[in-house]
């Protein structure tokens, strides 16, 4: 079963050790890159919501959830909704359905407002990653015709 849990001292390290493939690199920034961000944008009046993503007792990967804003050039939907700003899965833990797991565990707990009311979830990715596309689309995520760094946004009404 996945859950979402707290990064911590204890497990911190395992979380930075993660990785995806070679091919994945581009898309994702790394999670020790992702937690620094974390500390950034909330000790410059952002809230970031990171979190490991457990399978039983296992670390299989890491999620930074963003309310309102991401502290980047930002798509004018972003203020007062959430973002999932960063979602990976493990290299060694891919297409075991990890993923699809972690996002509705994702989605369950965007929707108890843990940082503010919202309408929408918002995520971007990279153009060429047709797997990301269908995973989030299958959530009912749909394109806004936005773009964030060059990257369409998808969105959900919440």
């Amino acid at each position: 079963m996945v859950t979402l849990r707290k990064i911590t001292l204890d497990n911190r390290r395992e979380v930075f050790r993660l990785d995806v493939t070679q091919e994945q690199q581009h898309y994702v920034a790394s999670n020790l890159s992702s937690a620094a961000s974390c500390y950034v944008l909330a000790t410059n009046g952002g809230c970031p919501l990171p979190f490991a993503i457990y399978a039983d007792e296992q670390i299989v990967g890491f999620v930074m959830i963003v309310y309102g804003n991401t502290g980047y050039d930002q798509p004018e939907m972003a203020e007062g909704n959430y973002c999932i700003l960063r979602l990976m899965i493990g290299k060694q833990f891919q297409r075991r359905g990890y993923g699809r797991e972690a996002m509705g565990k994702i989605l369950e707990y965007i929707r108890t407002f843990p940082a503010g009311p919202a309408r929408y979830c918002w995520i971007s990715y990279e153009p060429d990653n047709i797997v990301a596309k269908r995973l989030y689309e299958s959530f009912g995520f749909w394109e806004s015709g936005e773009i964030y760094n060059n990257e369409p946004v998808a969105v959900m009404e919440l």
